[in-house]
């Protein structure tokens, strides 16, 4: 079983920055990779980056230079950096894990979210 809790969501003005934070519990195999998600009302759940033990990144091509995600592996949290915020990049960000043998999308552990708003 892993456990996630994100933090560092909040309301910002436009061209704002924030970090989010995911802190991982339980299972070090479930951690292999750790990902940022995220969801608007009335949109599909959306795949940012993703990062493994290795430090390897992934990215979704839309979100490169403006999103950074980093992890710490003797904290089991994983970091989403975002810079240049834009009214359109509101949304319940998420956090994922999952073993490395499990396909990208495919889960299995999910954080509650957290809310991030930008307002002009």
């Amino acid at each position: 079983q892993v456990h996630l809790v994100e933090s560092g969501g909040g309301l910002v003005q436009a061209g704002g920055s924030l970090r989010l934070s995911c802190a991982a519990s339980g299972s070090v195999s479930g951690v292999d990779v750790l990902a940022w998600y995220r969801q608007a009302p009335g949109e599909s759940r959306e795949f940012i980056a993703d990062i493994s033990s290795g430090l390897t990144t992934y990215y979704t091509e839309s979100f490169v230079g403006r999103f950074t995600i980093s992890r710490d592996n003797a904290k089991k949290t994983a970091y989403l950096q975002m810079n240049n915020l834009r009214p359109e990049d509101s949304a319940v960000y998420y956090c994922n894990s999952r073993p490395i043998w499990v396909a990208r999308g495919q889960g299995p552990y999910w954080g509650q979210g957290t809310q991030v708003t930008v307002q002009d």
